[in-house]
Order: structure tokens, then sequence, then C-alpha cells
């Protein structure tokens, strides 16, 4: 696979997730996202916006759902994580930060050969997670 070129658009501008409760939401996502080097870019009523230098991520108040939140049955978002020490830390901030654990940080040779992943639940259900790339077992 050839690497993007520093000026190619990202597929995806931004996600959004829903929750029940921004400031409850905040805590999380500030906690976690912290981890892989990211932080709220901007605010308003209804959402709080994540990222480096422009907000990729969004945490919001559901508009047409009067408060109402409904978890993505398959949906989820993945962060990009530095090294397994990130993905750690970032397990350990969520689970500290309210949220639950979906799968413990560790090697997932059955998705792709190296790669390292922790899983999250939000406050509010959604499905987070952290991964980076390590050696693979027959690269050794």
């Amino acid at each position: 696979m050839t690497q993007p070129s520093e000026t190619r658009a990202p597929l995806v501008s931004h996600v959004s997730v829903g929750v029940t409760d921004l400031h409850r939401a905040g805590v999380f996502y500030d906690a976690v996202l912290a981890v892989v080097g990211a932080r709220r870019i901007m605010e308003h009523g209804a959402g709080i916006g994540y990222g480096r230098t422009f907000p990729e991520f969004w945490a919001n108040l559901p508009r047409e759902s009067r408060g109402v939140v409904a978890s993505g049955a398959g949906a989820h978002v993945c962060f990009s994580a530095a090294d397994p020490e990130t993905v750690v830390a970032f397990h350990e901030a969520g689970l500290a930060a309210g949220g639950y654990s979906d799968g413990a940080p560790g090697p997932r040779p059955e998705y792709a050969p190296g790669y390292y992943a922790a899983f999250l639940r939000d406050p509010d259900g959604n499905k987070v997670e952290a991964m980076c790339w390590i050696a693979r077992a027959d690269d050794a």
C-alpha cells in the first residue's frame, strides 16, 4: 500500500456520535482523546469537536431524537495510536472516565498481522477503539 500524499484530502472529514449528556461525554472524550494527541477544538451548545488541528470527531446531542440516543449497532470509531503503550493508556483513561471495556488491549491477528487494539464503550454505549501496528509474529 502506498502512503497518501500530504496534500490529498482525507476520505472522511469528520465523524459524530450521539450522546445524552454533553458534560459527561466531554469528561470521557477529553480523557481518551488526549492520550492519542487530540484536544477540544471547538464547542457549541449541542456538541464538542475534537482533533489535532481540525474537529475530526464530534460528540453531539442529537437534534432529531429529542434527547434519546441509540448507539450504533455496528458503527464504531477507531483512533490511531502511536504504540501499544498509548493503546493501553487510551483504554485505562476511558475506564477511569466512565466508559467500560469492550475488549482489553492486545494483538488482534484475526484482523490483520501486527494489529494491536483496545475497545471501549463511552457512557452512552458508543463503540470507540484505539489501534496501532506492531511487529508481526512472522517478522520476528
